[in-house]
């Protein structure tokens, strides 16, 4: 990182050493340090939303790869007068996820990366039960078939403070968390509420709402009505992807026609011939 021979550097990880490597990297003089960092995507849902389709959409987003991507689905708002339906909905389906040794086809959820993380499992599920409410999940498991990897239920808690810490901090785990919401216009602020800005996603057929949502949500990668994912599913080569604030160091996306060039130094020659 500090080697006067390396002429630039692309990162990807936590948003702490993302800004570290930015400031150390750059310590004589500017160089192309591209920095891709975390996220805490948040998923929206509307009164007029498809709810089969979003409770797909944030289920898979949530809880696929064990919910450890930067993009999965940490947050969801979704509004009162359908916030129980899809609740009862998303919990129904969560709770038919088949977990066990991800090699297995029948299997959906394989366990977390190591025990570390397993154990910050534990603590998060802890601080949600103590402050919420898990509507499903916040278990260890153990014995076969579970003694030969860090296995976890997917767990959904609802009942938190808007501004509660599980609403902040990126926790690259099987657990999201549900806010009920009074409007779409609280929801797009609670969901721009946040340090980072990788994904979101919106389940809504009002036309105007999904206006708003690609206007206004502070996010590098959007979806809307996306059954197969929520806030996640950027694929190389068709989505560019990358993030704005605390996501990424560049606003420019992987995949996009901009990334390469910042490699690159521009230089304007001139010649004068006799």
């Amino acid at each position: 990182m500090t080697n006067p021979g390396v002429d630039g550097i692309l990162f990807t990880g936590s948003k702490e050493v993302g800004f570290d490597i930015q400031k150390k990297f750059s310590r004589d003089y500017p160089k192309p340090c591209i920095a891709e960092m975390g996220g805490k995507n948040p998923a929206i849902v509307t009164a007029s939303a498809d709810l089969d389709a979003a409770t797909d959409g944030v289920m898979r987003s949530a809880f696929g790869l064990q919910g450890q991507k930067c993009s999965a689905c940490s947050r969801i708002y979704v509004q009162k007068s359908v916030a129980k339906s899809f609740a009862d909905l998303l919990v129904a389906k969560t709770e038919k996820l088949a977990i066990g040794d991800p090699v297995k086809k029948e299997n959906w959820l394989g366990p977390v990366i190591n025990k570390a993380a397993h154990e910050k499992y534990a603590r998060f599920v802890e601080i949600g039960r103590a402050d919420g409410r898990v509507l499903t999940g916040g278990e260890t498991l153990k014995g076969e078939p579970y003694e030969h990897g860090f296995f976890v239920r997917p767990t959904i808690i609802a009942g938190l403070p808007k501004d509660h810490r599980l609403a902040r901090e990126e926790m690259f785990l099987p657990i999201t968390c549900l806010w009920e919401v009074d409007s779409f216009e609280e929801a797009m602020d609670l969901a721009n509420r946040t340090e980072y800005g990788l994904t979101a996603g919106l389940f809504s057929k009002d036309a105007k709402e999904i206006k708003k949502f690609f206007d206004r949500i502070e996010a590098g990668v959007v979806y809307v009505n996306r059954r197969a994912g929520a806030t996640t599913g950027a694929w190389p080569g068709i989505n560019p992807f990358g993030g704005f604030k605390g996501s990424g160091s560049s606003g420019k996306s992987s995949g996009g026609p901009y990334y390469v060039t910042q490699f690159m130094r521009e230089q304007s020659r001139t010649l004068i011939r006799d």
